[in-house]
């Protein structure tokens, strides 16, 4: 199995790779906040939000591939449910799209929604494709974030490559009996391989707690931290928060 999921290029030297995760957890979660709170009629400050990203992009040196494939697995589930809107929102006039009438506020909201997620989700995958995960859960204990919410995240992501590889034998156990899944009343074979991957995953999470409890675990990880803030951190959270905030304020 591949560990390299959520921080795959996490290794690049860049200015943002070398930052304190926590500016970047902050600068970040203000900018997602800012966005969101924003009315979709500012048009400018969307832009530039999503130019300072941009910006932040061609920094970090990441390739656009890995950050357009990232999108496309995001955006489409979003997406889909928001094409909806304008054909059962009411207000603002209508228009005619061929034989297709639309409604103004529903496009709107169209809008509004593919915008705010656009933006929310390009700024989650530059944070979390510019910082090594462990250092990043280093940063959220540093920042106070509740000890419980840091160790959930931890184990999430240290043992969901053990629980994709046990599925992975599952499916190729069960392909190796000739299954095709043709038919209806084959899919309760699925049912039955859902249910066991549950079970062993609760097992093997009981096996794992208590090794960790026989080996003094206290609910936190202790690990080196080499980050320290400087004047490169501060300007950081700075540009990130205060530029979307005077577009919000002024555009």
């Amino acid at each position: 199995m591949k560990h390299a999921f959520l921080d795959e290029y996490s290794g690049l030297r860049s200015p943002i790779h070398q930052l304190d995760p926590r500016a970047k957890l902050v600068g970040f979660a203000a900018l997602i906040v800012v966005c969101v709170t924003t009315p979709p009629n500012l048009y400018a400050a969307f832009a530039v939000y999503l130019g300072l990203e941009l910006a932040l992009l061609w920094l970090s040196r990441l390739p656009l591939r890995h950050v357009a494939r990232r999108m496309l697995i995001v955006l489409p589930f979003i997406l889909v449910v928001a094409a909806f809107l304008p054909f059962f929102s009411r207000g603002g006039g209508s228009y005619n799209l061929g034989p297709v009438r639309v409604s103004g506020h529903g496009l709107l909201v169209l809008w509004n929604v593919a915008a705010k997620s656009t933006v929310s989700v390009l700024a989650v995958i530059l944070l979390s494709s510019t910082t090594p995960f462990p250092d990043l859960l280093r940063g959220m204990e540093r920042l106070r974030v509740p000890r419980l919410l840091v160790a959930l995240l931890s184990f999430t992501y240290r043992y969901i490559f053990v629980l994709v590889d046990e599925m992975q034998r599952m499916r190729r156990a069960r392909d190796s009996r000739a299954w095709r899944g043709k038919w209806l009343w084959q899919s309760k074979v699925v049912g039955h391989m859902v249910a066991a991957l549950f079970l062993r995953s609760y097992e093997r999470g009981e096996r794992v707690y208590a090794a960790m409890l026989a080996r003094g675990y206290g609910g936190g990880m202790h690990t080196l931290y080499l980050y320290e803030p400087g004047i490169m951190e501060v300007g950081f959270a700075s540009l990130v928060m205060l530029v979307p905030l005077a577009a919000r304020i002024i555009l």
